[in-house]
């Protein structure tokens, strides 16, 4: 993580944006228009991935909450969203099922409480990537 984290009001000690990893895919990327659109795509999916994630534990469906949270945890690990990507990786963790993935998952409310912080922490992270963005232009 680099020196300049963003950490939002997540609390100390939490990055909820890596600047670093985000001047990274925009030298990988070589292009600030696709960098932009990277960005703009990113927060516009963001709260479908949030959504189908609720959907996916309201349901106890272990393959939509499996592929919601990867979802989640990838994405934001390609725009530096450390603290989100962390607390889907938790989340991913968590997921455990009785009998195999075609089994309902058993959402305790531990698992409610990871969701919810997850829902706070992503709009902390839209805050502060559209902030970030802003500044680029």
């Amino acid at each position: 993580m680099s020196g300049d984290c963003i950490n939002g009001s997540a609390g100390p000690g939490t990055c909820v944006l890596d600047p670093a990893v985000l001047e990274r895919l925009r030298s990988e990327l070589d292009d600030d228009e696709g960098w932009r659109l990277f960005l703009s795509n990113f927060l516009a999916h963001l709260p479908r991935r949030i959504e189908k994630l609720q959907d996916g534990l309201a349901h106890a469906d272990y393959e939509v909450s499996m592929d919601a949270v990867l979802s989640l945890k990838i994405s934001c690990q390609m725009v530096g969203a450390e603290r989100l990507a962390g607390l889907a990786l938790l989340l991913q963790r968590s997921l455990s099922t009785p009998d195999g993935p075609d089994e309902p998952i058993c959402v305790s409310p531990e698992l409610e409480q990871l969701f919810a912080e997850i829902f706070a922490v992503a709009e902390q992270t839209a805050l502060a990537l559209g902030v970030r963005a802003a500044q680029e232009l």
